[in-house]
């Protein structure tokens, strides 16, 4: 990594990305990123590698979730509250459905910037760009609005710190104490899943009894009264993610001081793009999406470039099909890695290969189909012999109405209800713990398979 520079990818095609129309402004707003501190630390970034290391190998389970796009008009400490909550609820029942540690990992305090399918979009006759998150624009269907403003990076930046502050405080401040695994579950979830939920947290808190009584307390014991969360978002905007870029003194390594993963999308993988470019120089764990269009080749250079040094836990494919289609392209994937023997940990993001425009004109995403996907992951890993390292998907904890089905049936005709993501539509928390649940029961049944075999 000793050649690579942090301004590299500023000769290399760039897709996905704004064309600023003032450059002294957003000369003036790199330099001050620049001078700001970073985000995240080097040594958090290594320990979350170590943790999906071993997610690749099966002794972990990888849950990343959160928001489609983070909103400056709904930022707020409740939503991030809410969002945490449900996020420790749905770590609670893949433990305990896994028997293994559960990787916590937010898509939060910087996922601002959001890919397009196209870049202008048509309303009613009139053609203007399209909105490409807060960071970079505004969601108003005006001229001005929806050009490019550097000075969002500045707000982006404040907001994200703000997050990762009460991230911070949530996870060793008391609140995500396991002995307080009852008061975790919201008011608005399905009654099946709290009856559901509440058997886990019995059994839960009897073992904290017995061990209290033990003498082990969380006093005694660090890992009781605190856990281990993470950020990640995708590494879309490059002049952000270059301005907070920090040369480690430890390693002498680069760390993207922006967050504690970044992730590579699925139109921003270009193997000589400057996405590419720009991650496989930092020293933070990096996200690769695979869709259908990803090719054998395209991945063994991709694992090239972003994992020469094959080092575990550096590298997270991320597969993105779509419901019945997993079986399709993932098993060539799993392949090209095998032929390189190379080390990553699979995870499956359900959320982006089912979305769909409903009869009431809102995009969704149907539950049934996300639930399938899931399944066809662990299906086809358990025919691989592979390991299914983690589920990856677009959330929140607030009662919102934007992917149809799940256990309280949200309907097409429910969707203009409570409908306030800015971009994709996202799981509720109900839907969450119940998808939770239902990811508990495959890794079960593969704990059972294995041991099975092993028996055997």
């Amino acid at each position: 990594m000793t050649e690579w520079q942090k301004t590299n990818w500023r000769n290399k095609p760039r897709v996905q990305m704004p064309d600023y129309t003032d450059a002294a402004a957003l000369a003036k707003v790199e330099a001050q990123l620049s001078q700001y501190p970073p985000l995240v630390f080097a040594g958090e970034a290594r320990r979350l590698k170590q943790h999906l290391g071993a997610a690749g190998r099966g002794e972990a389970f990888l849950l990343q979730g959160g928001d489609c796009a983070e909103s400056f008009e709904q930022f707020s400490a409740d939503a991030i509250r809410d969002t945490f909550k449900v996020m420790l609820q749905m770590a609670m029942v893949l433990t305990y459905g896994a028997k293994v540690p559960v990787v916590k990992v937010g898509r939060m305090a910087g996922q601002f910037a959001k890919p397009r399918s196209a870049p202008t979009e048509v309303v009613d006759g009139v053609e203007l760009p399209s909105y490409r998150g807060d960071i970079i624009n505004e969601l108003a269907f005006t001229p001005e609005a929806r050009i490019p403003n550097p000075g969002k990076m500045l707000q982006a930046y404040t907001q994200a710190a703000a997050t990762l502050n009460l991230l911070r405080a949530f996870s060793t401040g008391g609140f995500a104490d396991m002995s307080r695994v009852h008061s975790w579950t919201l008011g608005f979830t399905d009654e099946q899943d709290v009856q559901k939920y509440s058997e886990i947290a019995d059994r839960i808190q009897d073992t904290i009894d017995f061990m209290d009584a033990a003498g082990i307390t969380a006093e005694t014991t660090h890992e009781f009264s605190t856990v281990e969360f993470y950020t990640s978002h995708e590494s879309l905007l490059l002049e952000y993610e270059e301005a907070l870029t920090r040369l480690d003194s430890t390693s002498g390594n680069w760390l993207a001081g922006s967050g504690h993963m970044i992730w590579i999308g699925d139109r921003t993988r270009q193997p000589d793009g400057a996405h590419v470019e720009f991650c496989r120089g930092v020293l933070n764990p990096i996200g690769l999406k695979c869709g259908p269009t990803t090719t054998a080749e395209d991945l063994k250079v991709l694992m090239s470039k972003l994992n020469p040094e094959n080092e575990e836990g550096r590298l997270t494919l991320i597969a993105r099909f779509g419901a019945g289609k997993a079986s399709e392209h993932l098993p060539r994937l799993i392949k090209a890695v095998k032929e390189e023997g190379a080390k990553v940990t699979w995870v499956c993001d359900p959320m982006h290969g089912n979305t769909i425009k409903s009869a009431t004109g809102y995009k969704t995403r149907p539950f049934e189909s996300v639930l399938r996907e899931v399944r066809d992951f662990f299906g086809v890993h358990q025919a691989e012999g592979t390991v299914p390292g983690g589920v990856h998907f677009e959330m929140t904890g607030l009662d919102v109405t934007e992917c149809i089905g799940g256990v309280r049936a949200v309907t097409e005709e429910d969707l203009s209800d409570r409908y306030h993501t800015a971009c994709d539509p996202r799981l509720n928390a109900s839907q969450s713990l119940e998808l939770a649940f239902l990811v508990a029961e495959e890794l079960t049944n593969l704990r059972r398979d294995r041991s099975k075999r092993e028996a055997s």
